[in-house]
């Protein structure tokens, strides 16, 4: 199994085409699945972005 990549908020909101804030609100949510790094870097799992981006379809 391989490791899934991480992807930062701002990518994932120009991907969604929303705005990075609402990409926070969504983690703080559990809307979006991600991972809170050392130090506080949010980075989101790409899977939840696929995920997304085929619920807008």
């Amino acid at each position: 199994m391989g490791r899934e990549r991480l992807v930062r908020p701002r990518e994932v909101a120009r991907q969604l085409a929303v705005s990075r804030s609402t990409i926070y609100r969504w983690f703080w949510e559990g809307r979006l699945k991600g991972v809170k790094l050392n130090g506080g870097t949010l980075r989101i799992l790409e899977s939840a972005v696929l995920e997304k981006l085929a619920e807008a379809d």
